[in-house]
Formats: C-alpha cells, sequence, structure tokens
C-alpha cells in the first residue's frame, strides 16, 4: 500500500481515542477507510490531559487496534484539540496589494491573514485556527476569494481560536511519546462540522454542538462562515457522575445504567418501572426507578443546551438559525435528546452523522465518530489543494505560527529522552 495515499485522524477525547486510517485513491472523490481503533482515555479530563503516561498508552492502544485492522503503519496524524479553556475572538488584517497593476495574488492573501494574526495574546495562549470570515477590497464588502480581483487595499475580517499553551504542550507530548508526528490540529466542532454539515446548512445559519465525555463543544456558521465557537466544560461523563451519586452506585454502573435505560425526556417514561441493579451488575444490589433516572439525564442536559443558548443569544442568534442544531458525540445519542433539544434551544433539531465514504462504513457510521472522520477529510481537502490554506468560505487549518513552535519546542524535548 502506498504510503503516501495514508491519512490518519486521532481523536483525542476525554472518554475515548479514536484513530481512522483511511487511503485517498485518486480515482475516487472521497477516502476510503482501511483502519479503525478506539480505547478509553482515562487520562484525560475536560478536554486536557491530566496524566500523560496513561494517555500515551490511550493513544497506543487506539492506534495500534487500527494498524492491525488495516495492515498499515502510522507514523502521522491530523489531531483534534478541545480543551476548555478555547476561546475565540475577531480580528482585522489590511495590506496594500503588491502587485503594480493592482491584481490580488495568494501572496496579498497570506500576508492580510497573517495581519489578522498580529493581536495580543496572553503568554499562556496560542493561536489554534485563524479563518477568514469575508475580505474587503477597496470599497466592495463581503468577499469571499479576492484571489484576481484588481484593487489597491485589501482587508480581511477574521475569526481567531485561542488554545491553552499548557493544553497544547501536553497534548502535543504524549502523541509524539506515541511515535506520532503532528500534521495538523483541528479543533473539534469545526472537524465534525466538516464531517457532518453540508454548505447549505452552513450558508442557512447552524450550530453544531459536539457533546463529549468532559466537554461540549459547539461551533455557529453562517452565510458559510464560522461565526462563533467555544467549548463549555461540562459533557456526558457528567451525566454518568450526576446518576452515580444519585443512585449512590459506582461510575461504571451508572455508565451502563445511562446508556440502557436513560431517556432526556421523563415524560417519556413510564413512572412504574424500575430498574434492578444486579441486573446491571451482579455485585450491586436493590431497585431503582427509570423515571428519576430520566430525570437526573435531563437535568444536566437542560443545562447543557442553556448556556449554549445564552451564547447564541449573547452574538443574537438566539432562535435564528434556520438549519437549527446538529448533534454529534457519544452524548448524543441518549434518546429523546432531540426534543429537549428542540425545546431548550427553539430551533429544528436533528443527529449527525458522518459523512459516508468508502471502506469499512459500519465501524464509523456513529455520531462519536463525527470529529475523526472530519480530520480524514480535512486532511484529504489539504492534500487536495498541495497541502496549501485554503481560503474562502473554507476553514484554515493549519497549525499556527505559535503553535507550530510549541509543537517543535515540545517535539525536540521529547526526542532527547526517547530511546
Amino acid at each position: 500500500m502506498p504510503k503516501g495515499n495514508i491519512i490518519v485522524g486521532l481523536d483525542i477525547g476525554s472518554s475515548n481515542v479514536y484513530t481512522i486510517i483511511a487511503q485517498s485513491i485518486p480515482e475516487e472523490e472521497t477516502p476510503r477507510i482501511i483502519g479503525v481503533g478506539a480505547a478509553s482515555a482515562i487520562g484525560m479530563r475536560r478536554g486536557s490531559v491530566v496524566d500523560t503516561e496513561e494517555t500515551t498508552k490511550a493513544i497506543n492502544e487506539s492506534i495500534e487496534k487500527a494498524e492491525k485492522m488495516s495492515g498499515a503503519s502510522v507514523d502521522r496524524a491530523v489531531v483534534s484539540i478541545g480543551g476548555s479553556e478555547t476561546i475565540c475572538q475577531n480580528s482585522k488584517g489590511v495590506v496594500a496589494v503588491g502587485k503594480a497593476d493592482g491584481e490580488v495574488t495568494e501572496d496579498d492573501i497570506n500576508r492580510a491573514v497573517s495581519a489578522a494574526q498580529t493581536i495580543s495574546i496572553p503568554l499562556n495562549r496560542e493561536i489554534i485556527h485563524i479563518t477568514p470570515k469575508s475580505f474587503r477590497l477597496d470599497d466592495q464588502d463581503n468577499i469571499k476569494d479576492p484571489l484576481g480581483m484588481n484593487g489597491v487595499r485589501l482587508e480581511v475580517d477574521a475569526m481567531i481560536v485561542e488554545g491553552s499553551v499548557p493544553d497544547i504542550k501536553n497534548l502535543t507530548k504524549c502523541i509524539y511519546q506515541s511515535g506520532i508526528e503532528i500534521d495538523d490540529m483541528i479543533l473539534k466542532p469545526l472537524a465534525a462540522a466538516k464531517a457532518v454539515l453540508d454548505k447549505k446548512q452552513k450558508e442557512l445559519g447552524v450550530v453544531l454542538i459536539n457533546i463529549g465525555g468532559g466537554t461540549t463543544s459547539f461551533a455557529i456558521f453562517e452565510e458559510g462562515n464560522l461565526a462563533h465557537t467555544a467549548v463549555l466544560p461540562i459533557g456526558a461523563g457528567h451525566i454518568t457522575n450526576d446518576i452515580a451519586i444519585g443512585l449512590r452506585t459506582s461510575i461504571d454502573v451508572a455508565e451502563k445504567v445511562k446508556l440502557e435505560y436513560g431517556s432526556a425526556l421523563p415524560e417519556e417514561v413510564n413512572k412504574k418501572e424500575e430498574v434492578d441493579l444486579s441486573q446491571v451488575d451482579s455485585k450491586e444490589e436493590g431497585v431503582v426507578s427509570r423515571y428519576h433516572v430520566s430525570e437526573i439525564i435531563e437535568a444536566r442536559l437542560e443545562e447543557i443546551f442553556s448556556l449554549i443558548n445564552k451564547e447564541l443569544k449573547a452574538i443574537g442568534k438566539s432562535g435564528l438559525l434556520p438549519a437549527g442544531a446538529i448533534l454529534t458525540g457519544g452524548g448524543a445519542k441518549l434518546p429523546h435528546i432531540v426534543d429537549l433539544a428542540k425545546d431548550v434551544l427553539g430551533l429544528p433539531v436533528q443527529i449527525g452523522y458522518p459523512v459516508q465514504l468508502g471502506g469499512v462504513l459500519d465501524k464509523v457510521d456513529d455520531p462519536s465518530f463525527a470529529v475523526a472522520v472530519g480530520l480524514i477529510l480535512w486532511a484529504d481537502e489539504n492534500n487536495s489543494a498541495s497541502k496549501g490554506k485554503v481560503y474562502g468560505a473554507k476553514i484554515i487549518g493549519n497549525i499556527s505560527r505559535s503553535a507550530g513552535d510549541t509543537v517543535e519546542k515540545v517535539r525536540g524535548w521529547i526526542e532527547k529522552f526517547l530511546p
């Protein structure tokens, strides 16, 4: 199998690490999935590394499973990032068009985007993404792609996504200890959006909500552009914790109860229905009300969706996104979650399944794999664009210069101690 055709997506979450190995075939429009691996992420909490050894083990286990299925060897990957310290802000960049005849070149666009990056940020933060929302050429506004147009002054309105330096360093340390080179780092909701949203949804206005184990991240798109993104330090794992406290049982039993008997809407559950904990785990005893379990789930999910709706109100988009909300991540699989989200958000809601690729489709036809599939699509798109940054209505996914410097420093430090 030609090594140059292999693409790897590595999604490191708070609960699980997912690896997808795909092969990009020139005759086919989309990559073909040839290997899938998953492992429990014990060393992660709220999207951040809290135990480098455990996280490294989880990465190795996930990659080894994918390698075994595919028969391919992994030495580099596109990686997701999504710590709760992630924030975004708007920025502008202005440059003079370089050519004497006033024709805008790719170099002019690059310089404008670089100018937008020159903002003051704290020492403990790095730029993960810079996303051009629109360009202005002299007096003409709302230009998607100014390449080849004529003018004197080029401006860009950009969205800058920042991450925590410790989060980036700790994550890259674990990845390099696993013997993996990082091709790119992509924010989780942006990767998931690549896998589940189409162009029409992004044009109309949509919010993608990725409910992970320790965090819930979301990205709002309008007129084809990223309008806002944020990460909440609450996820599906907090529902499990709530159930464990409410039922006075272990986390493992609470997780099984959530998955097998949980519902986001208590009114859909018979109040007389009970759950025998001894059937869930032989070491447990007692009977609990399934209605009570659903009340616990509803309370935490209402909190998550209310916080997202608060963010929507802050940017004037509450109830005003025609394409609605798309739910991804493992937490999106809870029964009746769509109905609850509709009530709280006041929007049409549906579950987001990853776009169909070739290969072992049954392994990734799940909202949990939306981020990992999006990483594959992102890498394939950048390869198709000669590994250059893609402008216009598309997102730029390359690691920023400052974040790249951090990655290089960590790699150098790790290589000194690796055998």
